[in-house]
C-alpha cells in the first residue's frame, strides 16, 4: 500500500465533525442560493415563459447542489490536514463562487463560465486524487468518480458553446448523468465485479446535511431580508408579508429538527447498509432544500406585492415550496424511523389542494395558508411527542 495515497485519507480517531474550512466554503453556497432564488423571482414576475425559464434556473440549482454534496462526500473520506485536499475545497468554493456570479447570465454570455468551472472543478479533483492514490484500493473508487464527471462534461462544454434549446436539452442531460452516476456512487467497469465500499462517517456527513440545510434557511433569511429591506413600501401589506416569512422560517427549522432530524447520525450508524440511508438522505435534503429556495422566491414575491391578484405560477412557488420540503421531510423520516408521520403528507395534500382556489386571494393570504399548515404539523408533531420517552431509530437497512 502507498504510504502517499494512504496521507490522503482519513485517518481512524481522526475528529469525525466539520471543521472550520468547511464552514468557510459553505459561506459560497448561500451566496449561490440566493444567486439561484433572484433568477427565480424574475422567472416568476418579469419573463414571459415561466415554466422554461424556471425550468432552466433549476437545471443551475441542481448543479450547486451537486457540487456541495460531492464536496461533502471527498471531505468525508479524504484528510482535510493534507494540503492537496485543502486546495480542493479552496478550488471548489472558487468554482462555485464562479459559477454564481455566472447565474443571471448562464443561458446567455456567462454559458461557458457556469459550464466550465463546474466541470472543471470535477475534473482537476479528479486528475489530483487518481494518480495521488496510485498502489491503494481507493484509486479505483476515484477513478469512478472521474469517468463519470468527464462524461457529463462533454454536454456541459457543449451546451455552453451551442444556443438554445439546445443548451438547455445538453445540460438537462448532464445533470441526468451526474446524479445517476451519484446516487449509483460512481460505478465503473473496473469496480462492477469487486464493488468499492464508501467509507463513511455516520456522524460527519450527517452533520454536513443538516448543515446544508442550515445554508438553505440563511438564504431564505437573506432573501426575505432584502427583499423587505430594499422594498419601497413600509405599509402594513408589507411588514406582515415579513413577519409571516419569518413565522414560516422558524416553522420549517422546527418540522426539520423534530426527531429525524435529530437522530440522522444516530439512524446512518446503526443500518447494516449506511450508504443506502446516505442515498436517501441525499435525495431527501436535496428536496427539501429545493422547495426552501422556492419559499424564498415565494416570500419575496409576496414582500413585494401582498396585495392585489396572485398570478397563478406565484402559487407555485407560494405553496409548492413548502410541499417539496415536506415529501423531503417525509424521505428523511423514512430514512430514520422506516415510517412516515401522516401530519407532513397530509400538510402536503392540503397545500396541493388549495392551490388552484389561491388566484382568488391577494398573495399575502397565500402565504398566511401555508404558515398555517405548518404551524399544524408543528402543534401535532409536539401533541404526539408529549409525555412519550425519547424515540430511537428504527432504520429500514
Amino acid at each position: 500500500m502507498s504510504t502517499k495515497a494512504a496521507a490522503l485519507l482519513r485517518k481512524p480517531g481522526q475528529p469525525e465533525r466539520p471543521n472550520l474550512l468547511e464552514l468557510f466554503f459553505d459561506l459560497v453556497f448561500v451566496f449561490a442560493l440566493n444567486r439561484v432564488s433572484h433568477r427565480l423571482v424574475e422567472d416568476f414576475t418579469e419573463r414571459r415563459t415561466v415554466l422554461a425559464d424556471a425550468g432552466e434556473t433549476l437545471l443551475l440549482l441542481l448543479a450547486f447542489l451537486i457540487l456541495w454534496f460531492v464536496t461533502a462526500w471527498v471531505t468525508d473520506i479524504y484528510d482535510l490536514q493534507t494540503p492537496q485536499v485543502q486546495g480542493m475545497v479552496y478550488a471548489a468554493m472558487l468554482g462555485a463562487m464562479t459559477m454564481a456570479v455566472a447565474v443571471p447570465r448562464a443561458f446567455g454570455d456567462g454559458s461557458l463560465a457556469f459550464a466550465g468551472a463546474y466541470v472543471a472543478v470535477h475534473i482537476v479533483r479528479g486528475l489530483i486524487f487518481v494518480p495521488a492514490l496510485r498502489g491503494h484500493e481507493a484509486q479505483r473508487r476515484a477513478a469512478g468518480v472521474l469517468l463519470w464527471f468527464s462524461l457529463s462534461g462533454v454536454p456541459w462544454i457543449a451546451g455552453a458553446i451551442l444556443p438554445d434549446p439546445a443548451r438547455g436539452l445538453l445540460w438537462a442531460l448532464a445533470i441526468a448523468i451526474d446524479g445517476t452516476a451519484l446516487l449509483l456512487f460512481y460505478p465503473a467497469p473496473w469496480t462492477l465485479r469487486t464493488p468499492q465500499q464508501w467509507p463513511v462517517s455516520a456522524e460527519y456527513i450527517s452533520e454536513r446535511y443538516r448543515q446544508f440545510f442550515i445554508i438553505a434557511l440563511g438564504e431564505l433569511i437573506l432573501t426575505t431580508g432584502s427583499a423587505y429591506s430594499d422594498s419601497s413600501s413600509r405599509d402594513g401589506g408589507a411588514a406582515a408579508a415579513f413577519a409571516v416569512s419569518f413565522v414560516t422560517t422558524v416553522l420549517l427549522f422546527r418540522v426539520y429538527v423534530f426527531k429525524a432530524g435529530q437522530l440522522l447520525p444516530e439512524a446512518l450508524a446503526a443500518a447494516r447498509e449506511p450508504s443506502q440511508l446516505i442515498r436517501e438522505a441525499f435525495i431527501a435534503h436535496v428536496l427539501m432544500v429545493t422547495g426552501i429556495v422556492a419559499v424564498a422566491v415565494g416570500y419575496e414575491i409576496v414582500i413585494r406585492h401582498p396585495f392585489g391578484h396572485t398570478e397563478a405560477a406565484w402559487t407555485v412557488a407560494i405553496l409548492g415550496g413548502p410541499v417539496l420540503f415536506l415529501i423531503g421531510r417525509a424521505l428523511a423520516e423514512h430514512t430514520v424511523f422506516a415510517r412516515v408521520s401522516r401530519s407532513r403528507l397530509i400538510g402536503a395534500l392540503v397545500l396541493a389542494g388549495i392551490a388552484p382556489a389561491m388566484i382568488f386571494v391577494p398573495p399575502l393570504a397565500v402565504a398566511v395558508a401555508a404558515v398555517l399548515v405548518l404551524a399544524g404539523i408543528t402543534f401535532s408533531d409536539m401533541m404526539r411527542a408529549r409525555g412519550k420517552p425519547p424515540e430511537q431509530p428504527s432504520v429500514p437497512h
